[in-house]
């Protein structure tokens, strides 16, 4: 359905360099008090942290500061774990987009409305732009307003220590995910294509094993980011371990590895949902066993679905989507405001598979959705149960733009292996298969 705006639960992030800016939301007159003067919008404080404790105590105090004014927020070289939002006064984050200095969305999580933390640590030295849209009461009800909130991370110290922030889930507990999801590793430090030795240190040092075995390589995203996949696809029902062999290891003349924390996590059934735009079709498969034929409706021209092979982003139960978010005007034909159930994440930019009653005589046989996929409710529930994170989804048949291989969520599939491997330092010799439980890690 319509929203291609990156939102998690109630938002997104987007950090970016920048002041803070107040603006007044689209298609709302601005609230008065008497006699005709404008209400004064109460002060919006908003914490800003990076607490790297798990579960303990935070020893890295989060900085408060006030939204209503330009302002911006250095954070210290010792907050180094996930970015962490959270709104200290009356109201909610109606959306929140976090983007990095080149645009590109930030993944995170919503937890209640009044916070948002990204789904990994950020690199060192960066620079963001949280977009916030703030819910807040008023003598006249709910009233919204969009504030920009420039964060950036602190730098490295020189000479410091390179390490990594591996996910899916960032360490921890081992979770459960679909067989295409990518391994991601973040770099405290950049590691610059200009110094292709270094860059093979660290891929030879960051180490993942799978049981059963298969093959698989790393592939560098940009100087902080690779990801690493299997050639074809996790097997079913695998255990995936991670670790980063960095610490001690001397990267370049004056950067060392250091401590990182280890990954595990398992992989369920093999679920894939294929979507055949032309058809206005799904069909969902467990472990190549054909489970239901749902109709479907896709994005109409000038909305388009993106065709090619998607990731589960995330699960959510109940989305407000809105058309002045992905840039279309209130009070225009296309404009929509709906609260919409059972609704499957597979791009940032606000692509969902999710339960459409509105458009029940298209499904099936028309394509009038904004870009997202619509079914019945009842096939959304259903679909929003059977999917897990990390499930395949496919897109063929279709109209719209190839789904990027980076930057809109993982679309890292659509990159044939050969191509895959010319992302890597290490070349053809990338990737070989390994044996059960041994390091799937190229030969030196």
């Amino acid at each position: 359905m319509p929203s291609r705006r990156y939102a998690q639960g109630w938002g997104a992030l987007s950090l970016a360099v920048g002041a803070v800016l107040v603006t007044t939301a689209a298609g709302q007159p601005p609230a008065t008090g008497g006699a005709g003067v404008p209400a004064v919008a109460e002060p919006a404080f908003v914490a800003v942290g990076a607490c790297t404790a798990a579960g303990g105590v935070c020893r890295v105090p989060a900085t408060v500061v006030a939204v209503d004014a330009p302002v911006a927020v250095d954070l210290p070289a010792a907050a180094t774990g996930p970015v962490d939002l959270v709104l200290r006064t009356p109201g909610r984050f109606a959306d929140v987009t976090v983007t990095d200095g080149r645009g590109r969305r930030i993944a995170g999580r919503a937890d209640g409305g009044t916070r948002w933390t990204s789904a990994a640590a950020l690199p060192a030295g960066g620079a963001y732009t949280a977009r916030l849209v703030l819910e807040e009461g008023g003598p006249g009800g709910p009233r919204r307003r969009t504030v920009r909130l420039a964060v950036r991370t602190g730098k490295p110290p020189a000479g410091g220590r390179l390490t990594v922030a591996l996910g899916p889930g960032g360490g921890g507990g081992a979770r459960t995910y679909g067989v295409g999801q990518p391994v991601t590793a973040e770099l405290s430090h950049p590691v610059p294509a200009a110094d292709p030795s270094a860059r093979r240190v660290v891929e030879r040092s960051l180490e993942v094993r799978s049981e059963p075995r298969t093959e698989g390589a790393w592939h560098w995203v940009d100087d902080d980011t690779l990801h690493y996949r299997p050639r074809t696809s996790w097997p079913a029902r695998a255990t995936v371990r991670v670790r980063s062999g960095l610490d001690g290891v001397r990267v370049t003349a004056g950067l060392r590895g250091g401590r990182s924390r280890s990954l595990a996590f398992t992989t369920g059934d093999r679920v894939e949902a294929v979507t055949d735009v032309a058809a206005h079709e799904m069909r969902v498969y467990r472990d190549g066993r054909l489970l239901r034929v749902v109709p479907v409706t896709t994005g109409k021209r000038g909305f388009r679905t993106r065709v090619g092979t998607k990731v589960v982003l995330a699960k959510e139960p109940l989305v407000r989507m809105r058309g002045d978010t992905i840039g279309i005007a209130r009070g225009s034909r296309e404009f929509y405001d709906l609260k919409v159930r059972w609704a499957t994440r597979v791009t940032w930019s606000g692509e969902y598979l999710h339960a459409a009653p509105w458009s029940l005589d298209a499904q099936g046989s028309e394509d009038v959705s904004h870009g997202c996929t619509g079914m019945s409710t009842e096939a959304a529930r259903w679909l929003f149960r059977t999917l897990r994170e990390g499930d395949l989804v496919r897109f063929v048949n279709g109209y719209g733009e190839p789904m990027p291989a980076f930057g809109n969520g993982y679309g890292d599939w659509n990159l044939d292996w050969r191509e895959w491997l010319r992302g890597s330092a290490l070349g053809a010799g990338a990737a070989r298969p390994a044996a059960a439980g041994s390091p799937l890690r190229p030969a030196f």
